[in-house]
């Protein structure tokens, strides 16, 4: 099972969520930038979790025919950048995504809504 573009980086974004990195932004480039299609911005909670991220979502590029071109910062844990081509992931330390602020230098990028539908609520018995 191959997937690309779009749902790959909104499965990027959902384990980036599960593994407690916090305000996870999936930004639609299209259109925008030549750079990539799609960047997935998130802020780690310590190195060990940052490396997590990207080793998880690595595990997923691999089960879905996805190939990483480079990764940088991993050693370092301040700023970790997976390449896919089309989505590249910037998992970053707090005071890298202050300073770096890709939100503000992509201001003009929609934000793709990754969130998985919310569960209705149980019926009353």
């Amino acid at each position: 099972m191959k997937i690309e573009g779009q749902s790959f980086a909104i499965e990027a974004a959902r384990i980036a969520h599960d593994d407690h990195s916090e305000d996870v932004v999936v930004l639609d480039l299209r259109g925008l930038s030549s750079i990539a299609d799609f960047f997935i911005i998130c802020t780690g909670t310590s190195d060990r979790q940052m490396q997590a991220v990207v080793d998880h979502i690595q595990e997923l590029a691999r089960k879905v025919g996805q190939q990483r071109f480079g990764l940088a910062g991993y050693d370092t844990a301040q700023w970790i950048l997976a390449d896919y081509v089309d989505v590249i992931i910037h998992v970053f330390d707090a005071k890298y995504r202050a300073y770096y602020d890709l939100e503000l230098l992509w201001g003009d990028a929609p934000r793709l809504d990754w969130k998985p539908p919310a569960e209705p609520p149980a019926e009353p018995a």
